[in-house]
């Protein structure tokens, strides 16, 4: 049985509990030290196939390996750059269905209609 209840007349609207905030400045150096590692990361991967090329012998493993580590990176990377995105612009949150920011009051979201409210009962 789900835990959200249907509303009633007295009953309260909770939001959508959000992730701890995170202060500007934190956000900032965190995505800052991701792009740097993904920038090197990036670097050593094109350096690493040009080695390879060179020498004329690919180990697809360890190709595959290195590459998965700057996916890895980029998706941290992009996840940054998304928070810092929704704290410039002020948004409440972004919807846990397709990540569309929501301004403060929204209860359903705007691109997919995913509700954004609990409806609790008042004790």
């Amino acid at each position: 049985m789900s835990s959200l209840r249907r509303f009633t007349p007295g009953s309260a609207v909770a939001p959508v509990p959000r992730p701890a905030a995170i202060p500007t400045a934190e956000l900032d150096r965190r995505r800052d030290e991701a792009a740097a590692r993904f920038a090197e990361a990036h670097w050593d991967l094109g350096g690493l196939a040009y080695e390879m090329a060179v020498r004329d012998h690919f180990r697809l493993d360890v190709l595959q390996r290195k590459a998965a580590e700057v996916q890895e990176l980029d998706a941290e990377l992009s996840h940054l750059e998304r928070l810092t995105r929704l704290e410039e612009a002020g948004a409440a949150g972004a919807c846990p269905n397709c990540s569309t920011p929501y301004g403060r009051g929204a209860g359903f979201c705007s691109s997919c209609g995913t509700k954004l409210v609990e409806t609790v009962v008042a004790p």
